[in-house]
């Protein structure tokens, strides 16, 4: 089985970039299945359409009627066995037009937004997050990275918040954390590393990940990420673990989202399945013939991205489901040759494509659907001007980017400022009612970047790094006045700037929880140490008061 490539150079140790020192650059090393990992699908001839410049975009009915999508019969509760192979499900094959329930006053895009921890509840509406008096915060939490074996990449994916605890994976196992002192709470061992979690947890503390289905030997192999465990994240019990298939026919999962008490798991090459978080047991495996569903995105909603056809003629649908039965509500069909689709809101729905070649780590077009699952606007973007990354192969969203209020909130990137004291940016939005550029428009400041991370109701909550002598911060902004309040800042001490460069905040596929003053930066990532004898880490936290 093919071994992750190698972590950068020994000898090159990380080099400075804005604040604090880079991390250390992992190589493309796509998570899901290690050894089945999903090859980005080669360009196919566009469908052509204008492109909006940087300050303008278009919107457009959807010239796409519905299409037939499957029907995913619900599947009986059964009986599993935890730990135990699960007895072979007969995949669900049926048909059938579907077509949206909603009623006429529904609303569109306007005023809710909520994709999961990544948006919030009206313009304006009631934040959780209260400017302490003072943000100052100090380090509560040092997670050193495990010894890895020269030039092979190890695995820590996950990592996750409550009020009580912070969670997060370290190899073969994950370790609980008192959030406020960073005391060690529990250990959770897995069968092999991490391949995927839910980047959410639910209202009673339960989380998923997926694990390879053993541990890897010393020559760094590895077995497919088949094995699905859920846990209560503030007392580390196991609730529930089970993979589908048995032997060489296990399936491959690489992809966890929550959607209420639903856990999808898709992104393999054999389809998704969705299960009650609470029990395990199956809900519904939709049906992997000509179609599959390529990915999913919980929260508020649940979506999947649907894909029909073979590489070079591949066409991609996006849909709506029902949580519990899997069956699509709605339907909305790509224009051929759009493809590497990334669901940036579940309510209202809002997605981006890549429109030409290379464009599996970004997103060119965004498209915000109303409630029936109809074009309200269509936002084209210049990649070059917007600071955002995507994660490749993966449907849940991108980094830096955030919706709600209606609207869509983007991180330029950094340029000179007119004082000439230093590079800076901003966070700009786009009416996902229009389509078109508001008034909104927040700095980072001289030498600092600035980027969106979720909504906290109305509020966006920022990250904001640090300069020489200030330490990285997350923000809250007001959504009418765009004024920033400050909630922690981190020391500005060079040891504090190392650590939280190594964490890579912002990067696609690092991770990063902000709650009542408690700030926690983790990577998903290790690879060998330092040649310099410099520490790595796999996650860092830290706290006011």
């Amino acid at each position: 089985m093919t071994q992750p490539p190698p972590p950068r150079p020994p000898n090159e140790p990380p080099s400075p970039q804005g604040e604090f020192g880079a991390p250390p650059p992992i190589p493309p090393y796509t998570t899901p299945g290690y050894g089945t990992l999903r090859t980005p699908l080669p360009p196919a001839r566009q469908q052509p359409y204008e492109r909006a410049q940087y300050d303008q975009a278009q919107y457009e009915q959807s010239p796409y009627g519905h299409p037939q999508p499957p029907i995913r019969k619900k599947v009986p509760p059964i009986a599993l066995v935890i730990g135990a192979a699960v007895v072979a499900i007969a995949l669900i094959v049926g048909g059938g037009l579907l077509y949206a329930t909603t009623s006429d006053d529904d609303p569109g895009v306007g005023a809710t937004g909520s994709g999961g921890d990544k948006s919030g509840d009206g313009f304006g509406g009631s934040a959780a997050e209260q400017a302490p008096a003072d943000p100052s915060a100090k380090v509560t939490l040092r997670l050193p990275a495990p010894k890895v074996a020269k030039r092979q990449v190890d695995s820590v994916q996950g990592s996750w918040l409550t009020d009580r605890t912070y969670a997060k994976s370290g190899l073969n196992q994950i370790v609980g954390y008192d959030a406020a002192s960073g005391r060690k709470t529990w250990t959770l061992p897995l069968s092999g590393q991490t391949c995927a979690g839910t980047d959410t947890v639910t209202d009673d503390a339960l989380a998923a990940v997926v694990s390879e289905a053993g541990k890897r030997p010393a020559n760094g192999d590895h077995k497919p990420c088949s094995q699905i465990t859920v846990f209560d994240v503030n007392t580390g019990h196991k609730v529930w673990t089970q993979s589908l298939g048995q032997g060489s026919n296990r399936r491959i999962f690489e992809e966890l989202s929550l959607s209420g008490n639903t856990l999808a798991a898709g992104g393999g090459l054999d389809g998704g399945a969705a299960f009650d978080v609470k029990t395990g047991n199956i809900l519904w495996q939709p049906d992997t013939g000509e179609c599959q569903d390529v990915g999913y995105h919980g929260g508020a909603q649940l979506v999947t991205v649907r894909k029909c056809g073979t590489y070079g003629h591949a066409t991609y649908d996006v849909q709506l489901l029902d949580p519990v039965t899997g069956q699509p509500r709605w339907s909305y069909k790509l224009a051929k040759g759009l493809a590497d689709v990334k669901v940036l809101s579940t309510k209202p729905v809002v997605f981006g494509v890549g429109n030409g070649a290379d464009t599996a780590g970004t997103i060119t077009d965004v498209f915000a659907l109303d409630s029936r699952g109809r074009l309200a606007s269509k936002i084209s973007i210049d990649a070059k001007k917007f600071d955002f990354a995507c994660e490749v192969g993966k449907t849940e969203g991108c980094a830096k980017i955030t919706v709600g209020n209606g609207r869509i909130y983007f991180a330029t990137r950094s340029q000179e400022t007119d004082s000439g004291s230093g590079p800076a940016n901003e966070i700009v939005s786009y009416s996902l009612e229009t389509g078109k550029r508001t008034g909104d428009r927040v700095t980072g400041g001289d030498h600092h970047d600035i980027f969106p991370v979720r909504m906290d109701g109305g509020n966006i909550l920022a990250f904001k790094t640090g300069a020489a002598k200030k330490g990285s911060q997350i923000v809250t902004i007001d959504p009418g006045t765009m004024k920033q309040s400050t909630l922690v800042e981190t020391p500005a001490t060079p040891a504090v700037r190392n650590m939280i460069g190594g964490m890579a905040p912002g990067r696609s596929n690092s991770e990063l929880h902000y709650s009542k003053g408690r700030l926690f930066l983790g990577q998903p990532l290790i690879g060998e140490p330092y040649a310099d004898g410099g520490q790595r880490y796999t996650a860092v936290g830290f706290g006011t008061g």
